[in-house]
């Protein structure tokens, strides 16, 4: 009892995602309510459930191997982030992303096409999270890096292969996490340069 009492509930937004994630991946074994439910697909837009599905199709997932592959980094990041930026942001930024890459995805893919799982989330989150060492207003060299690694990668990937991932939610994921990472710091950033310029009026310089 003890030791049940020591246990955190450290990041409430990422493990309440990644637990309602696998009872989701458990469930739609039945493939009928999976796509009822939990992936996003061109229909019409008088199907109040595809508004539903744009949020909630990063909660299934194909198998538990694709779940496992995905909450891997997610339960590795996505408390760094949570403490970072408070439950409530992050949950805004994972809804927004959620939002954007199925919408994305709806609209430039082929007609017949479903996305589902959470792949979006954490290109989010690797990119998001380069911007931890953010400092003097300056823009991280780990951000340019990631940015390079991550989506160039994900570019040559769905150009060169058909493995039924979908490599766009990935890139559009990672614009996410860079451009939620600038809007969120955009205070921080607005502040350090203002420091810096006063700092900079009173250097000798020779």
């Amino acid at each position: 009892m003890r030791a049940i009492k020591r246990l955190q509930y450290n990041s409430p937004v990422i493990l309440t995602y990644s637990l309602l994630a696998l009872a989701v991946t458990l469930l739609t074994r039945n493939a009928r309510v999976g796509q009822l439910l939990f992936c996003v697909y061109r229909t019409g837009f008088a199907d109040m459930l595809f508004y539903l599905r744009l949020f909630t199709h990063t909660l299934g997932h194909a198998n538990m191997a694709h779940y496992f592959g995905n909450f891997m980094l997610i339960l590795v990041l996505g408390p760094v982030m949570e403490e970072k930026y408070g439950s409530r942001q992050l949950l805004l930024m994972m809804a927004i992303t959620s939002v954007v890459t199925g919408l994305v995805f709806v609209l430039i893919s082929p007609a017949g096409s479903a996305l589902l799982g959470a792949s979006g989330i954490v290109f989010m989150l690797i990119l998001l999270s380069s911007f931890v060492n953010l400092k003097n207003g300056c823009v991280p060299l780990t951000l340019i890096l990631v940015i390079i690694v991550y989506i160039g990668n994900e570019i040559a990937a769905g150009a060169a292969a058909n493995d039924g991932i979908s490599h766009l939610t990935h890139i559009i994921g990672g614009i996410c996490g860079a451009g939620l990472g600038i809007w969120f710091n955009r205070g921080r950033l607005g502040r350090e340069r203002a420091a810096g310029g006063k700092e900079a009026k009173g250097e000798t310089r020779i």
